[in-house]
């Protein structure tokens, strides 16, 4: 899946972005106090991206 869609769909569940690193960027639940890291790839694979919204607490990608 592209990151972009999958940020848009972080953002509609209520997650922010706390802040940039090296290499990811740190998403944050401040509902359930949880944060994963997104890597900056345009691809991101579907296993990943379903592990981040498990991580941060909020439905899958469809």
């Amino acid at each position: 899946m592209k990151r972009k869609a999958l940020l848009k769909h972080l953002h509609k569940q209520g997650c922010e972005l706390l802040r940039e690193g090296g290499r990811h960027s740190w998403w944050y639940n401040p509902g359930q106090n949880l944060r994963s890291a997104v890597p900056r790839h345009n691809e991101i694979s579907d296993i990943l991206a379903n592990k981040i919204c498990k991580d941060l607490g909020v439905t899958r990608v469809k």
